[in-house]
């Protein structure tokens, strides 16, 4: 409790009165308490010394109380935060806990009601630092130091203590299977298996089969017993790869696996245990998916005990360039040919796009440019996929050109947008098919190397090209 007698909190607020009330409770406290009145202040004293806590007022005199929560957690100390407002608005509420706050209090607050989060947070930053020293996570291939993939990295490091399960969602193409298998790694399981099943790769017809095994002769075809997926992962981690996948009917019957760790293989007459550790990954949203009735809502309860977040890369400006320059390295590695320098222009470039594919469509790029400079020492825009210069190129030109005759305006009614599903579910579509369209290009009719390229499965990859080809039966071979 010593920790605790020391503790030294800020008060970011430009409401003089308010500074005095919080600032009485913590001297109340036995607490030391300082003032900042503007957000520039209180980031100054924040970077030159330590505090334990941090009260941050959400509007200030230069902006928002909310954007500098990252900052305030990036700091030295990483101080416990709690937002303070004398407009009481849940989305804030919701956006300050999803950003890190340790609580959100409303304007005017009693004395109790702020000794409570003070005394909470600090008994919580004394136990944090009386247990044992926190061992260096292993983050192989793990790309990353911004706030957000930090932010991640903490909650990877909660998942690799425990047995919880956890529920790992972001766009394709974000690392979830790179953070499924970091927690694996990490964790006391780390010397067993870990058991990768692909939902969106599962035969229908033998999906029961795959999952929990089958006894000799339970089909036609059985002629020997067969240990399935979740038996392989027995003391070890099952990771479900898109899970929104699943089908419902076997949904169910899996939720009692993860409840009970025993089932029954195919054809068999007894139940078998396994000891696994469940780790699930999403691009889709469940809890929609849920709301319109295509996944139970008992297992998305189940699957969610802890969430990770992962951003989209556009998110990530501060980490492309690592990312980049770890790419081409491995790929040089791989490929085995002379490490290559970037040029400031191909740097622009890589920087401009906004990668809708992520993590994976820039390594597949970068794989391309490296392919097309050959023996060449330095990379330039050139060397990358003709639709990401062109993109780039489209938008360095404004909206209205210099000199364009600025269009009529005329009151009109606006018609109804249409809904954002609808909206999301073009663009993806069209930037499927661009992205099918220079695969294909590339790999001419080697769905092997498509696959291996895309990190798709065959079965994926088919059925992407049929919706790509809709009046076109023929397959690569």
């Amino acid at each position: 409790m010593d920790t605790i007698l020391k503790a030294r909190v800020l008060i970011v607020d430009d409401d003089k009165l308010i500074c005095n009330w919080i600032a009485n409770a913590v001297t109340e406290l036995g607490h030391s308490s300082f003032f900042s009145h503007t957000l520039a202040e209180g980031l100054r004293k924040i970077q030159a010394d330590s505090f334990d806590v941090v009260f941050v007022d959400v509007r200030l005199p230069d902006g928002s109380g909310l954007e500098i929560i990252p900052k305030i957690k990036a700091s030295r100390s990483s101080p416990e935060i709690i937002v303070i407002t004398a407009l009481g608005d849940p989305d804030e509420a919701e956006r300050a806990i999803q950003t890190g706050a340790w609580d959100y209090l409303e304007k005017p607050a009693s004395f109790e009601a702020i000794k409570i989060p003070i005394l909470r947070a600090l008994e919580y930053r004394a136990e944090r630092k009386s247990g044992k020293p926190p061992v260096p996570l292993k983050r192989k291939d793990i790309i990353g130091n911004s706030q957000k993939i930090f932010s991640c990295l903490e909650l990877l490091a909660q998942a690799a203590g425990s047995d919880a399960n956890v529920l790992i969602t972001g766009d394709t193409g974000t690392g979830k299977e790179l953070f499924a298998k970091a927690i694996h790694s990490n964790s006391a399981r780390a010397k067993r298996n870990f058991v990768v099943v692909d939902c969106t790769a599962l035969p229908e017809t033998l999906v029961e089969s795959v999952l929990f095994g089958h006894a000799r002769g339970a089909f036609t075809g059985a002629e020997r017993s067969e240990e399935g997926l979740i038996k392989q992962a027995d003391g070890g981690t099952l990771f479900l790869d898109e899970i929104g996948e699943l089908p419902f009917l076997i949904q169910k019957r899996f939720l009692r696996v993860i409840q009970e760790h025993r089932f029954r293989p195919v054809g068999g007459r007894q139940e078998i245990e396994s000891d696994f550790r469940l780790v699930a990954a999403t691009n889709r949203n469940l809890e929609s998916m849920v709301r319109q009735g295509r996944f139970r809502e008992d297992l998305f309860f189940r699957l969610r005990t802890l969430i990770i977040e992962l951003p989209p890369l556009k998110e990530l400006p501060e980490d492309i360039k690592e990312l980049t320059a770890f790419y081409i390295n491995a790929l040089c590695k791989r490929f085995g040919i002379v490490p290559k320098e970037a040029s400031p222009e191909f740097w622009n470039v890589v920087a401009e796009y906004q990668w809708p594919g992520n993590v994976r469509e820039l390594s597949q790029a970068l794989e391309k440019a490296l392919l097309s400079a050959k023996d060449e020492p330095m990379l330039f825009p050139k060397h990358l996929p003709t639709y990401i210069r062109i993109q780039v190129a489209r938008n360095s030109f404004p909206t209205n050109p210099a000199g364009a005759a600025a269009p009529e305006t005329r009151p009109r009614v606006p018609n109804e947008p249409p809904q954002w599903k609808e909206i999301r579910k073009a663009a993806v579509s069209e930037a499927e098919q661009r992205y099918l369209k220079d695969l294909i290009s590339y790999v001419g009719e080697d769905v092997n190397k498509a696959c291996r390229i895309s990190g798709l499965s065959r079965s994926r990859f088919y059925t992407l090209l049929r919706k790509s080809r809709p009046d076109d039966g023929h397959r690569p071979v």
